[in-house]
């Protein structure tokens, strides 16, 4: 039986993460955030009432549950009061106790999000397609040393001389390197405090918490955002996210050792979508890949964009089993397959006549690569009513199957809508 439990994304970012965390919070005692912004969003829908959160764990939406966003996350305390009112608003989130956030998170600035926004202009077409939302440079001050942590708000002058050094290199750069106005000093100070206001009684040091919360025998689900592919030591480099988006993080980003984490589950659709630049070599750009963008609704939580669509990529879904050490695979989606008569499978990538089964860290080769499909009859029946896997259709059974034989994983939950019991629960990592 594990006790705690890592849910990452398989693939490039939104699999579904949010509805199956929902899911395995019933489960759980504590259900920690451990990396990304909100530049994450997580869609659930509970009593066809949907919820699309950013920053706070899904495990909100189960009562008596409580969450964490960890270190590893970067908070604009802005969108985090947006997302408390509108749960409130909704009659969820309560008990205010219920939320904790970690000390050592680091916040995100509005030079940041000015510096986001200018920087990929100034790129032109060589931008990387970032969400514009302060992610990257805020992660950018916490590696150079000059970043301004959640804690940080509760000793004003420690603050106000942090912000006063931080405001002369960012309003130089942005004055005389982009030729933007910068930034007045008092506003933003006292913006922010009006924030410290609201968010201090949330303010600890949950590694603490979380390391009290083990020893006393609770459960812990810990939730990353994004996708492996979007890491950014493992992923597809350039084109990634700012922050570890692998299973390791969860340690990291918690304030856990690695010791602690029992199980590892991935999620992945039973097709595959990314959002923004970078090579994607099961990518469909036709009529096929529009038809699987509105029928499985693409369009990210966070931004609106549309996704890009394409077949499932075995090759990703191995790689991302190896550098994640997952134990089990949940597959999402899949009724989004239900009315197509044959469905691909990218078993490998034709390089230059050779056939690779191995993921390439080497992004040249990856835009080369052209992929080596199975075809898979449909099943052209509806899924979304099934409650065992027994009970899908054959076809439906058999491409399970062989996604579990070329991914070298078991998968262990099939969703099959959006809504929190349309799911074939085949092992809970809980029990």
């Amino acid at each position: 039986m594990a006790k705690n439990v890592v849910i990452v994304g398989a693939q490039w970012g939104d699999e579904g993460k949010g509805k199956i965390v929902d899911i395995l919070s019933e489960y759980a005692d504590v259900i920690v955030r451990f990396q990304g912004g909100n530049n994450a969003g997580h869609t659930v829908v509970v009593d066809g009432e949907k919820f699309i959160l950013h920053l706070i764990p899904s495990g909100i939406l189960h009562k008596g549950k409580k969450c964490v966003i960890g270190n590893g996350v970067v908070v604009d305390p802005a969108i985090l009061l947006e997302e408390i009112d509108a749960l409130r608003a909704k009659g969820q989130f309560q008990d205010s106790g219920d939320l904790l956030i970690s000390e050592d998170a680091h916040l995100i600035m509005p030079y940041h999000k000015k510096l986001d926004v200018v920087r990929e202009r100034f790129r032109g077409k060589h931008r990387i397609g970032t969400t514009g939302r302060g992610i990257g440079p805020a992660y950018e001050d916490k590696v150079a040393r000059c970043g301004i942590r959640c804690g940080d708000l509760l000793r004003e002058e420690v603050f106000r001389e942090k912000l006063k050094t931080n405001l002369l290199e960012k309003n130089h750069i942005l004055k005389n390197l982009f030729h933007e106005d910068g930034f007045e000093m008092h506003n933003m100070y006292y913006q922010y405090m009006s924030y410290a206001e609201k968010i201090a009684k949330h303010i600890a040091d949950t590694g603490i918490y979380l390391d009290n919360a083990m020893k006393a025998g609770k459960k812990v689900l810990f939730e990353g955002a994004q996708g492996t592919l979007l890491d950014i030591d493992h992923g597809t480099y350039p084109f990634v996210t700012s922050s570890n988006t692998v299973a390791g993080e969860a340690a990291t980003g918690s304030g856990i050792g690695p010791t602690k984490i029992d199980k590892v589950i991935g999620i992945s659709k039973a097709y595959t979508t990314r959002v923004g630049e970078g090579p994607f070599p099961t990518e469909l750009k036709g009529e096929e890949g529009t038809r699987l963008r509105e029928q499985g609704g693409e369009y990210g939580a966070t931004t609106g964009r549309p996704r890009r669509c394409g077949w499932f990529d075995a090759v990703a879904g191995k790689y991302s089993v190896r550098i994640n050490g997952i134990d089990g695979m949940v597959l999402t989606k899949l009724d989004v397959l239900d009315n197509l008569d044959k469905i691909m499978i990218c078993a490998g990538y034709d390089y230059d006549g050779k056939v690779l089964k191995d993921f390439p860290s080497d992004i040249d080769i990856l835009n080369k690569c052209k992929p080596v499909y199975e075809i898979i009859d449909g099943w052209k029946e509806p899924t979304s009513n099934v409650t065992k896997l027994a009970q899908l259709p054959k076809n439906a059974q058999r491409y399970i199957k062989r996604l579990e034989e070329l991914i070298g994983v078991s998968i262990i939950m099939v969703s099959v809508g959006a809504g929190r019991k349309e799911a074939i629960m085949i092992e809970n990592p809980f029990l």
